[in-house]
């Protein structure tokens, strides 16, 4: 019994062994097939990676370059704002001068002409404001 025995365990040993070989060497070609892979994947990350760092710079240019136009685009709009309203009130005060000789009709239409403008104006800045006020939160500094 013992003799069997022996047989059953070496002839399992050599089914064993004939099927690990192929396996084996299955794995040994998927891992110089997956350095290969992972060698032509390195090569073309480093050039893409450097490209991707330039572009970066270049947008933290322009994101900073729009942000100083906005700004200045804000300034100006104040300043439009501030002629705005002093044409209002000189358009105010010519009416209430002129309204007294009977020319209400055309000082009315620009009085509400101007009440207009200034009104747009207003709305006007405070989205372009507000619009700002979003672009610069969601900006990440890196200073």
């Amino acid at each position: 019994m013992t003799n069997t025995f022996l047989l059953v365990i070496a002839l399992c040993a050599v089914v064993v062994t004939v099927v690990l070989v192929p396996t084996l060497l299955a794995l040994k070609r998927m891992a110089l097939r997956a350095e290969t892979v992972l060698m032509l994947l390195e090569r073309e990350i480093r050039p893409t990676a450097s490209q991707l760092q330039a572009l970066a710079e270049e947008l933290r240019g322009l994101s900073k370059h729009a942000a100083q136009e906005v700004e200045r685009a804000g300034a100006v709009i104040g300043r439009v704002d501030e002629v705005a309203t002093r044409v209002a009130q000189v358009v105010g005060f010519v009416g209430g001068v002129t309204g007294f000789v009977g020319g209400f009709t055309r000082v009315g239409q620009l009085v509400g002409t101007a009440t207009g403008v200034k009104k747009g104006l207003d709305v006007f800045i405070k989205k372009l404001i507000g619009r700002n006020k979003k672009h610069e939160a969601g900006r990440v500094t890196d200073e």
